[in-house]
């Protein structure tokens, strides 16, 4: 085998690494999506200020406005998959900037709250789409020394987007604000157009010739390494084409591991949502107004999204150190006594006590949160869910997971404006903290630590060490699968 320079190694990389920043451009925008409220709700909800009609937005309408966005997500999340597989990874792509532009277009020039009611659901769909094109696309063009590096960059766009969101729209006019905001999905798809589709939807399409030269862009022209590469993906390939596709939800709660995997996954993917983080992004400037603290709310959420940024960096290094357990432990313990702590100090000032020479106590925090939530809730739930299914039916099994996250996103954010009016936002933060310390327990009693084992184990596991006749035709598809890949 004709072995290949640092040169050509070094230009693979810098062209996988270049095709990574440019898809989470898209993620960016999604970012901006999450962080808009933050500035903008403000603004809305006071009829002097309002830049969009001489209305003033109620708590209801308010609400909406976050939960749109995950209304919009929910309404894509089962048809991603296919639609990507119908039409390609390219095509997928552009078909996210087209919504990207358009909600901020609308919201532009809205001349009424429904319009903004619309383009936030809108928005939520081009967010979905986001999510999912990113993800599929790196993890089919990255090489394995920095498949890692490069899924991780797509948390950290996404609180990039937020912190722009909170910077831009304080200090940015509110035409300039959205204007600026359209720049990104253009540029996406501007620079998304010079990239190649993906070898692996081009081995799928029997693309061949197509598929060989995305793999010399993508690592580096070395011929030997590609070809290689090439007969691995083209096993990889025909055996998932070999899958039955005939999957349904009976399917999934009929069998114990599975069943129990569904469970796992919901719980940690409905506590991410409960303890409170699209809420804490959405009504950043107005939590921090409502507690009371002496920094201005647009500088707090300010420096909420730059912690955020950077403790998006804690998982990636802790993830394969300290194991999956732990990190959802010690992430739901920490974001539990951050929420009694602001519970705590909004009660007492609103009982009339003067807590003028604490005020930085909320500021510190939901500093604390946003770093025990990028910890561990955050990624978690997403490797965690991504582990726990058999292969057959885990791209089912996640799309289900998926429509259920969204779906868990849409009501707390529906929720917590009307829940802040009637119980106030000591009792929010209060029974954010209960939910917290619920998946404390609920993590600790049910889900098992799944790092470095393999599927087979973990699905043994859940189905009390017991195989039945499915995993067991699992295991030996497994096993033919193995043989190819030596043979290979």
């Amino acid at each position: 085998m004709t072995e290949f320079t640092g040169t050509s190694r070094d230009d693979g990389k810098l062209k996988q690494i270049l095709a990574a920043i440019i898809l989470n451009l898209s993620a960016v925008t999604y970012g901006i999506i999450c962080g808009w409220p933050s500035p903008i709700v403000p603004l809305l909800m006071n009829v002097e200020k309002n830049p969009v009609i001489n209305e003033q937005m109620s708590d209801e309408g308010a609400s909406w406005i976050g939960s749109l966005l995950c209304l919009g997500g929910l309404a894509i999340a089962p048809f991603s998959s296919s639609l990507a597989e119908r039409f390609g990874r390219k095509a997928y792509g552009y078909l996210t900037a087209g919504p990207m532009f358009l909600s901020w277009l609308l919201i532009l020039f809205a001349t009424d709250h429904n319009c903004l009611y619309v383009a936030r659901f809108i928005a939520g769909v081009a967010g979905s789409m986001s999510i999912f094109i990113v993800s599929t696309y790196v993890s089919e063009i990255a090489s394995e020394n920095i498949r890692g590096l490069l899924g991780s960059l797509l948390v950290l766009a996404i609180n990039i987007g937020i912190l722009l969101a909170f910077v831009a729209g304080t200090y940015m006019s509110y035409v300039l604000f959205h204007v600026f905001c359209m720049v990104f999905p253009v540029l996406f798809a501007v620079s998304f157009f010079f990239l190649p589709e993906t070898p692996v939807y081009l081995l799928k399409r029997n693309r061949i010739s197509e598929a060989t030269r995305s793999l010399l862009y993508y690592r580096g022209n070395n011929k030997a390494l590609v070809s290689e590469e090439l007969s691995r993906l083209q096993a990889q390939v025909k055996s998932s084409v070999d899958q039955p596709n005939s999957i349904s939800l009976c399917d999934l709660v009929r069998d114990p591991a599975t069943l129990k995997g569904l469970i796992i996954s919901f719980g940690l993917l409905g506590g991410q949502q409960l303890s409170g983080i699209f809420a804490m992004i959405s009504y950043a400037e107005t939590i921090f107004k409502m507690a009371g603290t002496s920094l201005q709310p647009e500088v707090s959420a300010i420096i909420i999204g730059v912690i955020q940024v950077f403790s998006s960096y804690l998982s990636t290094v802790l993830m394969e150190r300290a194991g999956r357990r732990p990190l959802i432990l010690v992430s739901c313990a920490g974001m539990c006594i951050c929420h009694f702590i602001i519970g705590s100090f909004c009660y007492v000032q609103s009982s009339g006590h003067d807590l003028s020479s604490i005020s930085f106590l909320p500021i510190i925090a939901l500093s604390a949160y946003m770093v025990s939530y990028c910890l561990g809730m955050g990624p978690v739930p997403f490797v965690v869910a991504s582990e726990v299914f058999r292969t057959e039916v885990s791209s089912f099994a996640n799309t289900v997971c998926f429509v259920f996250l969204w779906g868990m996103a849409f009501t707390v954010i529906k929720l917590f404006g009307p829940l802040m009016s009637l119980v106030g936002i000591e009792g929010c933060f209060t029974i954010l903290g209960c939910m917290c310390a619920g998946c404390f327990v609920f993590s600790y009693y049910l889900v098992p630590e799944t790092k470095a084992r393999k599927r087979e184990d973990i699905v043994n596991e859940l189905n009390n060490n017991q195989v039945n006749v499915n995993t067991k035709e699992h295991m030996i598809d497994n096993s033919k699968d193995l043989i190819m890949s030596e043979r290979v």
